[in-house]
């Protein structure tokens, strides 16, 4: 029901910002508003996106959860798509997705409605606690396996590998 209110009312929003706004600065100066935008929001829009794509190379290779750049990169993402939207009302919003202080809120009250259940993989394997992040479980050092002995004639090489050959 929302997202079809939504459908509704933003191109109305649209249309009445381009009357007023129109009608008091021209149609020429609501034109080049419209591009500067444009302009300015992709540049914006990439500079964040790299900044949110390190913080999520860091999250990974620090092993920390990576749900909170993955949510702001979301964002960016659609202040992008609300950005080259012409329109005042889809660029102000846009505009306010770009602002990290505002994109840190949304994610707190989405996080505050969304239920992660603890799930666990198998035995031996890691564990999704209640905020995402991965925990030991207490059997890691443990390693099932099975071996067999190689016989030594097995070991002679006779000829070199090709694998290496260009």
């Amino acid at each position: 029901m929302w997202l079809f209110i939504a459908f509704l009312a933003v191109p109305l929003i649209e249309i009445t910002l381009f009357i007023q706004i129109g009608g008091a600065i021209g149609l020429g100066w609501t034109l080049v508003t419209v591009i500067l935008t444009a302009i300015i929001g992709t540049w914006l829009v990439r500079n964040q996106g790299l900044m949110a794509m390190n913080q999520l190379k860091s999250s990974f290779s620090d092993l920390r959860d990576p749900t909170e750049p993955l949510v702001h990169g979301a964002m960016i993402l659609f202040s992008g798509a609300l950005l080259l939207t012409p329109g005042f009302f889809t660029d102000a919003v846009g505009f306010l997705l770009l602002v990290p202080g505002f994109r840190t809120a949304v994610f707190k009250a989405i996080r505050a409605r969304v239920n992660i259940q603890t799930f666990e993989t198998g035995p031996g394997q890691t564990r999704a606690g209640p905020t995402g992040a991965r925990r030991s479980h207490p059997n890691d050092d443990i390693i099932d396996g099975e071996y067999s002995e190689v016989p030594p004639e097995y070991n002679k090489i006779k000829q070199p590998s090709k694998w290496s050959d260009h």
